[in-house]
């Protein structure tokens, strides 16, 4: 299980976002600077113990209406081969020292475990909390092994909560979890979906 520091990260979560989200393509730009705070969301477990992968959802307010991101993190102590354009940013994290955080669906080490969540062979954990599973968030797959099969099923991360996404051909699961908007209401969405081709 992945052990949650209390500690401090320089810049911090928040600081690397607001000044990547602008930058992707699906970002709905408000002219102004992004207002983010921290939604929710959870994590999974490295079965290697060496990267953190976490599901997070964060608000940006700096427009009329507040806009919910879901944005997947990966946490290296060393950088990724090949993957420098999902390098989200660098901080120095107060117990384990420089870390390289990536835009999560890059990363093959964040996708197997996804993989495994849909397969009910990974458990989702609190966000927060070391060794706390997170029952809220639930999986469900009808489909053939996704990382074995031959035509292997399409693998869909939702980015921005409210959009309408053309439906899928035919949706064999999906990852449902939630998060609270900035008025302190709750809400619940897809986080991720697998599809037939």
């Amino acid at each position: 299980m992945a052990i949650i520091h209390k500690t401090t990260m320089s810049p911090g979560k928040l600081e690397l976002l607001a000044a990547w989200l602008p930058a992707q393509p699906w970002y709905l730009p408000t002219g102004r600077p992004p207002a983010l705070a921290r939604a929710g969301g959870f994590r999974l477990d490295d079965p290697e113990g060496e990267v953190g992968i976490e599901f997070m959802v964060v608000t940006d307010t700096s427009g009329g209406e507040p806009t919910a991101y879901h944005v997947p993190l990966t946490y290296r102590g060393a950088p990724l081969a090949g993957a420098e354009v999902a390098l989200v940013g660098t901080t120095e994290h107060g117990v384990l020292g420089r870390r390289w955080v990536y835009d999560g669906p890059h990363d093959p080490v964040l996708t197997a475990q996804l993989l495994a969540l849909f397969q009910g062979r990974a458990e989702p954990q609190a966000q927060s909390l070391s060794d706390t599973p997170d029952p809220s968030v639930t999986a469900r797959y009808e489909g053939p092994d996704p990382a074995g099969a031959e035509d292997a099923p399409a693998l869909t991360v939702t980015r921005v909560f409210g959009e309408a996404a053309a439906p899928a051909a035919k949706t064999l699961g999906e990852v449902t979890a939630g998060w609270t908007g900035p008025d302190g209401s709750a809400h619940r969405g897809v986080f991720a979906s697998l599809a037939a081709r």
